[in-house]
């Protein structure tokens, strides 16, 4: 079954953040992730959103999602993230084929 991670991220350092994404697609990939969405300016329709930035990726199914977040390689970038953003996510289930 897939699933889904959405982020909502504000960047505020964004020479910071640009050394994440310059070496977030080559690891992404090999974990048979997809790119479904990036937003920087999401239309808000319910609520409050305050963040710059939304992302919506999936992957076949949780195991591939957590290999790839908790891989060194990721890891090993994530402190680029980190200091060039903040950031909320979650990872929901896809719907299962009838």
């Amino acid at each position: 079954m897939p699933v889904y991670m959405i982020s909502r991220m504000t960047i505020h350092d964004r020479t910071e953040y640009d050394k994440y994404e310059e070496q977030f697609f080559g690891i992404f990939e090999k974990f048979e992730g997809k790119l479904l969405s990036v937003d920087e300016e999401p239309q808000v329709v319910a609520g409050e959103w305050s963040a710059t930035r939304s992302v919506l990726i999936e992957f076949p199914d949780k195991p591939k999602l957590f290999a790839w977040l908790t891989s060194p390689e990721y890891q090993a970038i994530g402190k680029h993230r980190d200091a060039g953003s903040t950031a909320e996510a979650i990872i929901v289930k896809g719907m299962e084929d009838e």
